[in-house]
């Protein structure tokens, strides 16, 4: 018996193919449509429903070229299940290279959202009504904000055994144990039963190719371990280093950093990570770690203030 085909959006899509489309969002004061884009995997064998999305922060485009590497590699002739690939969530903000909405509220502050509520919260209620509830997994990509950046990491509800699973199988350096925000897509579809991983890797505004080729590798081996591709060819990784908590150093001055710890350097409470110096050379203060742990973010901008986050440290 062939597979039932899979709706979305008002269409329906044949098992064995791969189907583009758009979801209406709203209008430019020009006239001109703004559309969610969508690329639908529909394979011919039964299987999870998973989705992949980037760029919910409209300047974080590294997860768009995971995406878009991840589907060139699938033929649904031979795929199992079925993959929604939403490249570009925050499609206002991608186009101006915003991290923000114009309205500026944040779209991951803003699920699930309503179908009467800001441009946000509409953005939102028309992602869970078209994405999430078709999905039984779900991937969501992030990078560094803020001139800062990302060792590749999953943050997850480790605390659940199938989520820890996925985690496990991305075999990003990291898996870390964080917690849930409010208005988070994490938090709204976890509401609805979904399980979901979210991807950090690299830097605001770039493709950093260390974070976009693990972020491939990782979706590739999620896939392969819900059983709807086969193996990923590859040598063997290291487990991913399971942490339960992070923070942030901070500036105790305002100077000019040279900073030397890099991502992924295991640092021990107290060790020196960089110095603040001012505009002639003058040493004003070492920057110290405050625990015992590994180094998953860093500020990539020379010119801090006093308060300002510099290392982001995993244990």
């Amino acid at each position: 018996m062939a597979r039932e085909s899979f709706a979305i959006g008002g269409v329906r899509i044949r098992a064995g193919t791969v189907r583009a489309l758009e979801l209406p969002i709203t209008r430019l004061v020009t006239g001109a449509d703004v559309t969610l884009p969508v690329r639908v995997v529909h394979g011919r064998e039964d299987g999870p429903r998973v989705w992949i999305d980037a760029a919910i922060h409209g300047d974080e485009v590294a997860g768009v070229e995971v995406v878009r590497q991840v589907m060139a590699g699938l033929d649904p002739k031979t795929f199992r299940g079925t993959l929604v690939a939403v490249p570009i969530v925050n499609v206002l903000g991608f186009m101006t290279g915003d991290r923000y909405l114009p309205d500026r509220r944040d779209l991951n502050r803003s699920f699930p959202g309503s179908a009467r509520g800001s441009l946000a919260g509409r953005i939102a209620h028309l992602f869970m009504r078209e994405i999430v509830a078709g999905c039984d997994v779900g991937i969501d990509l992030h990078t560094g904000s803020d001139r800062r950046s990302n060792l590749p990491q999953v943050r997850a509800d480790l605390d659940d055994p199938r989520t820890r699973e996925l985690a496990a199988a991305f075999g990003a350096p990291v898996m870390l144990h964080a917690r849930i925000r409010d208005g988070s897509l994490r938090h709204a579809a976890g509401e609805h039963g979904a399980k979901v991983l979210l991807y950090e890797g690299g830097e605001n505004l770039r493709f950093d190719d260390y974070a976009v080729e693990a972020g491939v590798v990782g979706v590739r081996r999620v896939l392969a371990a819900l059983g709807m591709t086969e193996p990923v060819a590859e040598a063997p990784v290291e487990p991913s280093l399971e942490c339960r908590s992070s923070g942030w150093v901070r500036a105790r001055r305002t100077g000019i950093l040279h900073l030397d710890a890099h991502l992924g350097q295991k640092v021990s409470d107290g060790e020196r990570l960089g110095t603040l110096f001012d505009s002639f050379g003058k040493t004003l203060r070492a920057v110290y770690s405050n625990r015992d742990g590994i180094v998953i973010g860093r500020t990539e901008a020379p010119l801090v203030n006093s308060g300002d986050a510099v290392v982001h440290i995993a244990s």
